[in-house]
């Protein structure tokens, strides 16, 4: 059977018949494709993160702490804003859709197994991509869960536990017990685990599999406020706390020895878009606080960062996926910024939240004036005329920051330091 892609934008065009949120939970094709690609145990180290609020910013502490400490490292994150390269890394940077490789790993990957899904697809390409650069470790940050997710079709040398809370229940389970026991298969051999502060129902879950696996299990406590991180937010010393104890581990595995002043930088030139990320104002726009806060966990984040820090927005640009705990997460928001304007605008996304839907719930919590946009470009050209100097806070969903990122792409690189 022929490969149905020849070039990178048909390529492109195949990877979104897919279907973007499509799933089938199952770990079958996944094996099939890394036993045909000899796969199943590739020739680098791996760290497998799970949770649900913090996984993406504690693969990229640690891939960022590796680096420093000159490991050539390998990142896999999800989702992406505007191009899906942007989930494969070697050493911080993507793997360009030009680059004859991007190309090559897609062939190798639907010919090791054509059924693949959407994110098997980019998990097989991005473990192929690894090896083909040679990269002694690889850091593979979960899409869903554990126990099906196509991360866990690999080995994991070291696993990772970012906090966990309620998100995709319809999937995972009501309950954070139900999350914590999908979440915990992530743990799956001896490998050492290393997981932030959790629910005591997650913990203890996390505790009995770990047991059972004899499975070495670090709980971490988080930096002490000194140490300087690129990521801002209270929150991420948690994140960086689970990530320094993973790298140290990682790095005595690899026979690299750990330099203190390296990690100090690992820990300080972090960067994740979308993240507490704040955006310089320039002549064409106001400044930008982006925060893909989408659930109560991550929205207190949020909060926290704005009470504590004494940032005040001078508007909101807040929109939402209907299948999230949005009332929950926009009452705190409104609660938080009070005075002022929110602006809704209308996401292009089959599972978005509709904007006169976001607008009853601001007007039950007495927010300011709200009103609803047709898209991002025109809610943001409005919010620039807000008065006051503070930025111009985004909000809600990271697929709202995808709308973002393609009307300003410059933001999604690694700022100069």
């Amino acid at each position: 059977m022929a490969v149905p892609f020849q070039s990178a934008p048909e390529f492109a065009r195949y990877l979104d018949s897919l279907g973007f949120f499509h799933m089938d939970l199952s770990l079958g094709r996944m094996k099939q494709a890394l036993q045909a690609l000899d796969l199943s145990r590739p020739p680098y180290r791996i760290v497998q993160v799970a949770g649900t609020n913090g996984k993406g910013s504690t693969a990229t502490f640690l891939a960022s702490l590796l680096e420093a400490n000159g490991v050539k490292t390998g990142l896999y994150t999800s989702p992406h804003f505007v191009h899906p390269s942007e989930r494969i890394l070697i050493n911080g940077r993507r793997l360009p859709e030009d680059d004859g490789l991007w190309l090559e790993a897609a062939r190798e990957a639907w010919q090791a197994c054509p059924e693949l899904t959407y994110f098997e697809m980019l998990t097989v390409m991005a473990l192929y991509a690894f090896r083909a650069c040679g990269v002694q470790a690889a850091i593979l940050e979960a899409g869903l869960g554990a126990r099906w997710d196509a991360t866990t079709a690999a080995p994991a040398d070291a696993v990772c536990l970012a906090p966990m809370a309620l998100d995709h229940t319809a999937v995972l389970g009501p309950a954070i017990g139900d999350i914590a026991r999908d979440k915990a298969c992530a743990i799956r051999s001896q490998a050492p685990v290393f997981s932030s502060p959790q629910p005591p129902e997650a913990a203890e879950i996390i505790a009995e599999r770990a047991s059972a696996f004899q499975a070495p299990l670090a709980v971490t406590a988080p930096l002490s406020a000194g140490i300087p991180l690129g990521l801002a937010g209270a929150h991420q010393r948690v994140n960086a706390a689970t990530a320094l104890a993973c790298a140290r581990t990682m790095l005595d595995m690899l026979g690299v020895p750990a330099a203190e002043a390296s990690l100090a930088q690992g820990l300080a030139r972090a960067f994740i878009p979308g993240r507490l990320q704040s955006v310089p104002e320039t002549a064409e726009h106001p400044p930008f606080l982006l925060d893909g806060a989408h659930n109560p966990h991550g929205m207190a984040s949020l909060a926290s960062f704005l009470e504590e820090g004494g940032t005040r927005p001078r508007a909101a640009v807040y929109s939402c996926l209907s299948d999230k705990d949005w009332r929950t997460a926009l009452g705190m928001l409104a609660k938080t910024l009070p005075d002022i304007p929110f602006l809704v605008p209308a996401m292009h996304n089959e599972r978005a939240e509709a904007p006169d839907a976001i607008l009853r719930l601001l007007q039950e919590h007495g927010a300011g004036k709200a009103s609803a946009y047709p898209g991002l470009k025109e809610a943001l050209a409005q919010a620039a005329l807000a008065p006051g100097e503070g930025p111009v806070l985004v909000t809600g969903s990271l697929y709202l920051l995808a709308d973002f990122f393609a009307l300003h792409p410059d933001a999604l690189e690694r700022p100069a330091r």
